[in-house]
């Protein structure tokens, strides 16, 4: 039972069509694993994170009581993503596992919102935020190995508090934006096949053997946004993290989670209002 299914063209050459779609309940069953192990981790063996060194009192005193952290552009970005992402995993998987409907038009419908989305948020990210927030550095790398030590009960100094995103933040970001640049591209091309309205339909653009592979990729990323959504939801609604997704909703974090979590220095607040580097 491969991941790939195969079919002959009518000039018999042997080529990809689809992937198996057994993967959907591959992708579903991995990420909810997923969340009942990190689930019982957290509840019974997590312990709370210390972290090295201290804000000093004239540091805190420079803090507004709420640090804004996204602005209204990226809550926009956010959720208008998040809604075309969600319509088209429904559209996508729902008539996979039995529940009919005309879902075509609404799957690209959807998946043209996601890619003026994604581009919107690639300049806006590029020219007005701090485009390298997002991204590991060296404390990061750093810190996750005293992490890892102090797990192995191994000597090692406590991390430091993080920057404006932690590493594992900064992670998932990279990985999603694989499956969400995967699906955008190879999807944009597969409209060619069907009446859009938008541009002539044109299923000759490429080769059989090329359509396929667009196709198993396209697939490939869907069933991998499954689970990435999934722990995103996950994370977003577990009681400690709601202080992150209320940000994402109002734009703003308190200063105590600030003080407790963040280091100044990474994270910078200027004079009487918290303005990180990056915008978002």
């Amino acid at each position: 039972m491969g991941i790939t299914e195969w079919a002959n063209s009518p000039w018999g050459q042997n080529v990809p069509i689809h992937i198996s779609f057994f993967l959907i309940w591959v992708a579903a069953i991995a990420g909810l694993l997923f969340l009942i192990v990190h689930a019982i981790w957290a509840r019974y063996f997590a312990k709370k994170e210390e972290f090295d060194g201290a804000v000093s009192p004239q540091v805190a005193a420079r803090i507004p009581a709420e640090v804004p952290r996204h602005s209204l552009a990226a809550r926009l970005f956010h959720w208008i993503m998040a809604a075309a992402m969600f319509t088209l995993l429904i559209t996508a998987f729902l008539p996979r596992v039995g529940v009919q409907f005309a879902w075509v038009k609404y799957h690209w419908i959807a998946g043209i919102v996601l890619t003026v989305s994604i581009l919107y948020h690639i300049i806006h990210a590029t020219f007005w935020m701090d485009r390298w927030s997002i991204w590991p550095d060296k404390a990061d790398i750093e810190d996750a190995g005293r992490r890892l030590k102090r797990f192995l009960g191994q000597a090692a100094p406590p991390p430091r508090r993080f920057a404006k995103y932690p590493l594992e933040n900064k992670m998932y970001h990279a990985v999603i934006v694989l499956a969400g640049i995967s699906v955008m591209l190879t999807g944009l091309f597969m409209m060619f096949r069907v009446r859009t309205g938008l541009f002539p339909r044109n299923p000759y653009l490429f080769g059989d053997m090329t359509w396929g592979l667009m196709y198993v990729l396209h697939g490939l990323a869907g069933v991998g946004l499954i689970a990435l959504v999934m722990v995103h939801v996950y994370f977003a609604i577990r009681p400690e993290k709601l202080v992150i997704t209320k940000s994402m909703i109002v734009g703003t974090l308190s200063r105590d989670h600030y003080l407790e979590h963040h280091d100044p220095q990474r994270w910078t607040v200027e004079g009487s209002s918290a303005q990180s580097h990056a915008a978002d």
